[in-house]
Formats: structure tokens, C-alpha cells, sequence
């Protein structure tokens, strides 16, 4: 079965200056797009990316990024909307280029799809009440 997750991935400053990510493709058969990415010598790095591939293919990727000494995490648990804060006034959806938040018009309620979201932080600086949080 093929499946598809979108992942941030932290990477030590060891391992910043090593091929990690060409071997998901080539040892694991796995498909990426990078969605964001941050990446200096001699610092942590951090890769946000949409991982595909076959599921047992997908989980031994994972296996040998840990086993590496890269941290991972879903993105859904890194891009948040506190539903206190938020008072729904949808200035956020006119920014968001995955189309992440939208206004459901019959409840006139903003969704967040955490599945579509790309991490670009658009909708941080366009919150006037702050409710978006991008914890990296």
C-alpha cells in the first residue's frame, strides 16, 4: 500500500554535511518533496518534507533516520491553531498556499487540514490574535 506523510526532520549538527536524505531514495525507494528547509554547517538542520512511498518501504526509511541520529516528527504536531485565540475571522485562508485553512461557509468556521499544510508560517504573520504556532 502506498502512503503518503508530510514529516519535519531535525537534524544534529553532526549530520547536517552527510547524504541522509539521498538514501531514502536509493536504498528505500522513497519519493520527497521538500516543503521548507533550513540548513547551516555546524548547526541543527531542520527539513520539512512529504514523504511517499510503499508502506514497508516508508517505515524502514524511518528506522534508518533514527537509527542515524535524525529526530522526527509528524508536521501535524508541529503547526497548530490554539481554538481558544482564534475568533474564526478568516484572515488567514486568503493567505495559505496548500489551502490548509478555509472558511467553511456554512458554519462560517475556519477548518485547519493539518494534511495540507506546507509549513510556510504565511498564516502566523497574517493572525492578528496569534492563534497559529509553528513549534519547531
Amino acid at each position: 500500500m502506498s502512503i503518503s506523510k508530510r514529516v519535519v526532520l531535525h537534524f544534529p549538527r553532526n549530520l547536517v554535511d552527510r547524504p541522509i536524505v539521498v538514501r531514502l531514495v536509493r536504498d528505500f525507494n522513497l519519493s520527497f518533496n521538500i516543503l521548507k528547509a533550513s540548513v547551516t554547517p555546524n548547526e541543527e538542520g531542520l527539513l520539512v518534507m512529504e514523504l511517499m512511498g510503499e508502506e514497508a518501504d516508508y517505515y524502514n526509511g524511518f528506522k534508518y533516520l533514527t537509527e542515524a541520529g535524525v529526530t522526527i516528527e509528524p508536521l501535524s504536531k508541529t503547526v497548530m491553531r490554539d481554538e481558544v485565540k482564534c475568533v474564526h475571522c478568516g484572515a488567514c485562508t486568503a493567505l495559505c498556499p496548500g489551502d490548509a485553512l478555509e472558511m467553511e461557509l456554512s458554519t462560517r468556521l475556519v477548518q485547519f487540514h493539518d494534511d495540507r499544510c506546507l509549513a510556510c508560517g504565511l498564516c502566523i504573520r497574517a493572525c492578528p490574535l496569534k492563534a497559529m504556532e509553528m513549534k519547531f
